[in-house]
């Protein structure tokens, strides 16, 4: 434990934002669409219900097509597994669209994260790491505005690999000129976040668990687990105090 704490990095998605409940304020508006527009009853469910679905299982890649054309075919399958007939291509993207837009408008960062994260950028550097494709990470970045609370922005979908990779974490670090033993992760899945905080050697991770999620015995082992990103400062502090006691 012996290296000062220079810099932080931060996860975006349901870590800084909201981004689950977003998504769901924006489902809300498409069932509302779907009933009250084209008088869908039950299949106004199933239709989200299976988006979100195909949106958990989706495997995107750049080359073959972009995000908005791929986005666009979870709802055109859904539409058709629900209602049956012909694609409707028309009405997925006034589906899609409408999702996007709620989602985007829900996307925010509360005052008390701007007041620590602008806290917290006095005593350390703050990078913001998120996996993702670019098109869509760099859209929730303008719509929560949050560029202007880091030193410096990371997109997985930018760069070689994503978390949890080494490499991006050694990146980072680069950006910022600190060595991995100087640098905090935090993040709230231990997958990505946490394993590569780890196998980039940080000198720690932080996992947030907002809903006391029990991880299964497999899963990576953070070194320290928080409920709110709110309790970072303090938890920062007694990191910043055991090195001085180490020193």
């Amino acid at each position: 434990m012996g290296l000062k704490v220079r810099a932080v990095f931060f996860d975006l998605d349901n870590t800084l934002i909201d981004t689950a409940g977003a998504s769901r304020k924006g489902m809300f508006e498409v069932k509302k669409l779907l009933q009250s527009k084209y008088h869908y009853k039950e299949e106004a469910e199933i239709i989200c219900d299976r988006v979100q679905v195909k949106l958990s299982k989706e495997c995107f890649h750049p080359s073959n097509t972009c995000i908005t054309d791929l986005r666009i075919s979870h709802w055109e399958e859904a539409i058709q597994e629900a209602k049956g007939g012909a694609a409707n291509r028309k009405l997925a993207e006034e589906c899609y669209f409408l999702w996007k837009s709620t989602r985007l408008q829900h996307m925010t960062l509360t005052e008390d994260v701007k007041v620590m994260l602008t806290e917290l950028r006095k005593e350390v550097c703050l990078l913001l790491l998120t996996n993702g494709d670019r098109q869509t990470q760099r859209e929730k970045i303008q719509a929560c505005a949050c560029q202007s609370y880091f030193d410096a922005l990371v997109i997985g979908g930018e760069q070689k690999e994503e978390k949890p990779a080494p490499s991006i974490f050694y990146y980072c670090c680069n950006l910022l000129g600190v060595q991995p033993g100087e640098c905090v992760m935090v993040g709230d899945t231990l997958e990505t976040d946490i394993q590569g905080g780890l196998n980039a050697g940080l000198k720690a991770t932080v996992w947030l668990n907002k809903n006391g999620i029990v991880p299964l015995k497999s899963s990576p082992v953070p070194h320290y687990v928080v409920s709110s990103v709110l309790e970072l400062p303090a938890l920062l502090q007694s990191i910043k105090c055991k090195v001085s006691m180490s020193a």
